[in-house]
């Protein structure tokens, strides 16, 4: 699957530092490696839309918006019942989001834990808000670009009073560290199923150099440490929960209930029922 680099590829100038576009689809994407040059709020009008980042994952119907880091993502967009996807996409850079900081006076507030997307329900005047960005997308670029400057201060202003301000604050850190990034990916998507490949690309490496890092980090292969961590959880839901087996397999990443019974019994030494028993 191609790498697409956004906005780059939607805007045919996309070195502003703060650009609205109007996106439409038909076509339904899954996990698509996308890799965001600057920082995005989406405000979703049709369709579903979810993301895997380093250390977060979400999905949002059109009842939500969402704020969004630059780095790099899996984003997989489904349409509605009446076969649409759509989207306002308002990107701001980094030097704009410093700017805003300074102008008002927020350098001062501590930072939060680090997260890379936020999400938001509509209202009122979010949904005015939208709505003024479609007009300003029809002007020309000249305009758009003073105005769109005003927009983003205001909708960054109404967020903070509204819904407080760590998503400000968590957009401002620099979490790329590469060791601790690394670690912060794996960790957070160690019961996900999501594939080398894809985890690669959060991580901003090719496969090689992922599994030549995670050995150094963890002493032994991806699949071997992840299957560990799965087990270890498929063991915590037949104990504490007391489900069975043909209930979680699918849930813990295996694709059948006879693979699941052969490699928990590989690791604890019993099947699943006879652990129960026990």
């Amino acid at each position: 699957m191609d790498i697409i680099r956004i906005p780059d590829e939607l805007l045919a100038e996309s070195s502003q530092s703060v650009q609205v576009f109007d996106y439409n689809s038909t076509q339904e994407i899954s996990k698509q490696q996308i890799i965001l040059n600057q920082n995005i709020f989406s405000f979703l009008v049709e369709g579903t839309k979810e993301i895997v980042l380093e250390n977060s994952s979400l999905s949002i119907t059109n009842s939500k918006f969402l704020i969004m880091k630059s780095g790099h993502c899996l984003m997989t967009e489904k349409l509605s019942e009446t076969k649409n996807y759509k989207s306002v996409l308002l990107f701001f850079s980094n030097d704009v989001l410093l700017k805003f900081i300074r102008k008002f006076k927020l350098n001062s507030i501590e930072p939060t834990d680090y997260k890379p997307v936020f999400s938001f329900e509509y209202d009122a005047f979010i949904k005015g808000f939208v709505n003024s960005l479609l007009d300003i997308s029809k002007l020309s670029k000249n305009t758009q670009r003073v105005l769109l400057e005003v927009k983003f201060e205001e909708i960054m202003l109404y967020l903070i009073e509204t819904r407080g301000i760590d998503f400000l604050l968590s957009l401002t850190l620099n979490n790329s560290v590469p060791a601790q990034k690394f670690i912060r990916i794996v960790e957070s998507n160690q019961l996900s199923k999501l594939t080398l490949n894809e985890l690669a690309f959060l991580c901003d490496m090719s496969i090689s150099t992922f599994k030549r890092e995670f050995e150094k980090q963890y002493s032994e292969s991806p699949s071997k440490w992840f299957q560990n961590k799965r087990l270890e959880y498929a063991h915590s839901l037949l104990n504490q929960e007391q489900r069975s087996s043909s209930e979680i397999y699918f849930e813990v990443g295996y694709e059948n209930l006879s693979s699941f019974i052969q490699a928990y019994k590989s690791k604890y030494g019993v099947t699943p029922k006879h652990h129960q028993k026990i």
